[in-house]
């Protein structure tokens, strides 16, 4: 389920990414990858941005029985639910933040954040850093009730360990940033709850 599920909540991606996402070495990643497509649920596409491996309609289908029959078997459809409602409001902040940190407000008049107001960017990251700490519980519900939920605590925080390392563009930009990866489990509250985006 890890490779399927995981392609539903990223869309395309190559090899290197769903090994990373899923924890699989890149041959156990793509042996898997082969046998979905080899049972029509995933295919691989080449453009000019890359392709990569994705959903085919009934790999979107054959993931969504599968997210239903695991909240079924465990019981856990009211712990997501309730996590995901906390999720919801923590959502808007951090879309917020992204914003700001991207572009901030200059005397009246929003311009793209050139990050060498080193106070400004100081106080956005102080405020993803309480919002870090108040999706800490949330992750942690999410883990308890279904474990495959764990790899996005793990994710998020070492995005953010990149940010305060001087790599700015782990917060709100890139695949791997701390937004993609939020928003990533975003979608994957939406697809194991069956929620329509």
């Amino acid at each position: 389920m890890t490779v399927l599920h995981t392609l539903r909540c990223i869309g395309y991606a190559e090899l290197p990414r769903v090994s990373r996402i899923t924890g699989l070495t890149e041959p156990d990643a793509e042996s898997e990858l082969i046998d979905l497509a080899v049972a029509g649920l995933v295919t691989r596409t080449k453009g000019e941005l890359g392709g990569g491996w994705g959903l085919t309609e009934p790999g979107r289908a054959e993931d969504a029985r599968r997210t239903a029959a695991e909240l079924e078997d465990t019981g856990a459809r009211p712990a997501v639910t309730e996590a995901y409602q906390r999720f919801l409001v923590l959502n808007p902040e951090l879309l917020d933040l992204c914003s700001a940190w991207q572009m901030r407000v200059v005397e009246g008049f929003a311009e793209v954040n050139d990050h060498t107001d080193k106070d400004y960017d100081a106080r956005v990251l102080a405020r993803f850093a309480d919002l870090d700490r108040r999706a800490d519980p949330v992750c942690a519900e999410l883990t308890e009730a279904l474990p495959r939920f764990g790899g996005y605590r793990i994710r998020l925080t070492a995005a953010l360990d990149r940010v305060h390392a001087g790599d700015r563009e782990y917060l709100a930009d890139g695949l791997e940033s701390y937004h993609a990866v939020w928003f990533q489990l975003h979608e994957d509250l939406l697809a194991t709850l069956g929620i329509p985006r």
